[in-house]
């Protein structure tokens, strides 16, 4: 996959041999949470034909960073797989740590899944742990992470 223009600064798509490897940006871990969903949703269909006219609110846990971004995607994942959803916009409202516990909430917007209306990239199975990367520094988050498609 080429690396567009249009999210330049956000996320770039890795060389794997048979899965989808991201590498995301972000300013702060908030927005490359935000980014990485984008990416995933991106890998499935073209964003910017999906209109947000459905808001939800997801919530998701975990006892570490690795294990939030993992959770993060995956519940995102299953609403496309359950609901028929896809989003394109991702707005991170919390992100909190304590000593047991990571948890994140975010507002998502978008629309059912359409055929007609939303070309079909490539069908997303999972999100995995492997080579997963979290790296957080005073100005700036990256994250990387394997889609299993």
């Amino acid at each position: 996959m080429q690396k567009t223009s249009k999210f330049e600064g956000k996320f770039e798509f890795l060389e794997h041999t048979a899965d989808v490897y991201i590498r995301v940006h972000g300013k702060t871990m908030e927005e490359a949470y935000g980014n990485a969903a984008l990416a995933m949703f991106e890998t499935m269909t073209d964003t910017e034909k999906i209109v947000q006219t459905q808001e939800e609110t997801v919530e998701v846990e975990a006892e570490d960073q690795y294990a939030l971004l993992y959770s993060w995607l995956e519940a995102l994942l299953v609403k496309f797989e359950t609901e028929g959803m896809l989003y394109s916009k991702f707005q991170i409202i919390s992100l909190e740590e304590t000593a047991e516990l990571f948890k994140l909430k975010a507002k998502i917007w978008g629309e059912k899944y359409d055929p007609q209306k939303h070309p079909q990239k490539v069908g997303v199975k999972a999100v995995t742990y492997h080579r997963m990367v979290v790296i957080q520094e005073t100005d700036r988050v990256l994250l990387e992470f394997i889609l299993d498609i």
